[in-house]
């Protein structure tokens, strides 16, 4: 099982209690496994919060989440959190993928389009108040009933 990827203490307790009901060798198991160095919780943790950061690009809040599904002990997740956006902050990770999606975004960006767009970068795991600020930066995202509504106040103004 540990060849295929890296699992958490509790996580590796849990699959072989599954596979092997009441066996009496799981602790024992267990045991050497830590003591040879294939289980350690925060070096699972560092490896999946880094991974899901780069590969994924997944926010701080997403790869919290994922830690606690993966039954990492919460000593170890948000020092591998932050470990993960030493290099590249949650906010310029935010920007690249923003830049990404706004590449298959088919213009001009509509009430919903917007709306879909903050939500499956919130569903990334960004922070909502970073989504906004990223998208009230860009101004190819101001909605285009916004727009309208601007245009005509305008000729409105200058008609009266």
């Amino acid at each position: 099982m540990l060849a295929r990827r890296p699992y958490s203490l509790a996580e590796i307790k849990r699959a072989l209690e599954r596979k092997f009901p009441s066996h009496p060798a799981i602790p024992d198991a267990i045991a050497r496994l830590r003591q040879l160095g294939y289980l350690d919780d925060q070096k699972v943790a560092e490896q999946v919060a880094y991974s899901l950061a780069h590969n994924r690009a997944y926010g701080p809040h997403r790869i919290r989440r994922e830690l606690k599904s993966k039954l990492v002990n919460y000593k170890f997740i948000e020092h591998a959190v932050e470990s993960a956006f030493e290099e590249t902050s949650a906010r310029q990770l935010l920007e690249q993928v923003l830049e990404r999606k706004l590449r298959t975004i088919k213009l001009p960006v509509t009430r919903q389009k917007l709306a879909s767009l903050c939500q499956s970068l919130m569903r990334k795991g960004f922070n909502s108040g970073d989504i906004m600020k990223a998208v009230r930066a860009r101004p190819e995202l101001k909605p285009v009933s916004e727009v309208i509504d601007e245009t005509a106040l305008e000729s409105a103004e200058e008609s009266s």
